[in-house]
C-alpha cells in the first residue's frame, strides 16, 4: 500500500513518514514545498498522478491561526481552493483521500464533547478556512475520509509540548490559560489511526462509511493541566520542570478567538475502525523523553 502524504515537514506528514518506515508492506511518500504549494494548485493534480498512491492523505495546512486574520486570501487557497485540488488529483486516480481538519470548525460554545452532526460555526478565518475546505474536500472526492483533530504535538515541529519545555529551561514559571479545554492528541497516534484506518479502505473494496470523523487523544484537561503532565514528565525525566500559574483567557489576548470547548468525540472513528487513541497521558510521555534525549 502506496500513501502520498501533503505537506513534507508537518507534524502529521512527519509522523506517518515515521510510522510507514516501520510497517511491512507500506510505503509512505510525502510532497511539499517548493514541488508543492496549495496556494497555487495547478501543479497539483500532475504531480499527485505521478506518484502513482493508493490513497492520499491531505495534511499540508495553513496553520498560522492569527496570522490568517491578517491573510484571509492566503488561508482560503491553501486551506480550500488547494484541499479541493489535493480531494480532485486523488478522484481522478480513482483513490480514497485523507484529509486533515480541525475542532476549530466549531465555536466552543457546546458543553459536551462535539460529535459529528453537531452544527459548525467557526469563530475565526483560519476555522472559516478549513470549513471550506472539508466541503470542497467532500464535493470532489466522494470516497473522503475528514478527520478532525486538536491540540496536536509530536517530537516533530513546533508544538505545545516543545514551548512548555524550552520556556522552562529559563523560567520558574510559567502562566498558562486554565479556562480551554480539549483533548491533547499525538501526532504518532494520528499516524497509526490513518494506517489503521487507509489498511481498511485498500483491502475493502465495498467500504462505503466515508465522512467526517473526529479524532484525537483519550482523555480530557485543561491547557494548564496539559503543562503540569508535560513538566512533571519532564522532571521524572531528569529535564527542565517550572511551576505552572493558571490564567484565564482574557489575560492572554491573541488576534483569533481560541475555542473554549474543543472538546471532541472519536466514538465514531473507534466504532468503524475499531481503533481508539491511547490516554492522552501516556502518549505525552512517549513523545517528551524523546524530545528530552535531543536537546
Amino acid at each position: 500500500m502506496r500513501l502520498l502524504v501533503t505537506g513534507r515537514d508537518g507534524q502529521v506528514a512527519a509522523s506517518l513518514l515515521a510510522a510507514g518506515q516501520a510497517r511491512a508492506g507500506v510505503e509512505v511518500a510525502a510532497i511539499g514545498r517548493p514541488e508543492l504549494d496549495l496556494a497555487r494548485p495547478d501543479a497539483i493534480i500532475d504531480l499527485i498522478a505521478g506518484a502513482k498512491p493508493d490513497i492520499v492523505v491531505s495534511a499540508a495546512a495553513y496553520t498560522a491561526v492569527d496570522q490568517a486574520e491578517d491573510e484571509p486570501d492566503l488561508a482560503f487557497a491553501v486551506n480550500a481552493a488547494g484541499a479541493g485540488k489535493v480531494a480532485q488529483a486523488a478522484a481522478r486516480l480513482g483513490v480514497p483521500v485523507i484529509h486533515l481538519s480541525t475542532d476549530y470548525v466549531f465555536d466552543g460554545s457546546a458543553l459536551r464533547a462535539y460529535v459529528e452532526t453537531d452544527a459548525t460555526a467557526p469563530a475565526g478565518v483560519y476555522g472559516a478556512s478549513k470549513l471550506a475546505g472539508e466541503q470542497a474536500v467532500a464535493a470532489a472526492n466522494p470516497r473522503h475520509l475528514i478527520l478532525r483533530t486538536a491540540w496536536v504535538y509530536s517530537p516533530f515541529g513546533k508544538n505545545f509540548v516543545k514551548t512548555i519545555l524550552r520556556l522552562a529551561t529559563d523560567r520558574d514559571e510559567i502562566s498558562v490559560v486554565a479556562d480551554q479545554w480539549g483533548n491533547p492528541t499525538s501526532a504518532l497516534d494520528i499516524a497509526d489511526a490513518i494506517l489503521h484506518a487507509a489498511a481498511m479502505l485498500h483491502d475493502d473494496t465495498h467500504f462505503r462509511a466515508f465522512g467526517v470523523y473526529h479524532l484525537v487523544g483519550t482523555g480530557e484537561t485543561n491547557w494548564s493541566g496539559f503543562a503540569r503532565h508535560i513538566l512533571d514528565t519532564s522532571l521524572a525525566s531528569g529535564g527542565p520542570w517550572a511551576d505552572v500559574r493558571d490564567i484565564a483567557t482574557k489575560d492572554y489576548p491573541t488576534k483569533a478567538r481560541r475555542p473554549v470547548n474543543s472538546r471532541l468525540s472519536s466514538a465514531k472513528f473507534a466504532a468503524t475502525f475499531g481503533w481508539t487513541a491511547p490516554e492522552w497521558r501516556k502518549s505525552t510521555e512517549r513523545i517528551v523523553r524523546p524530545i528530552l534525549d535531543r536537546r
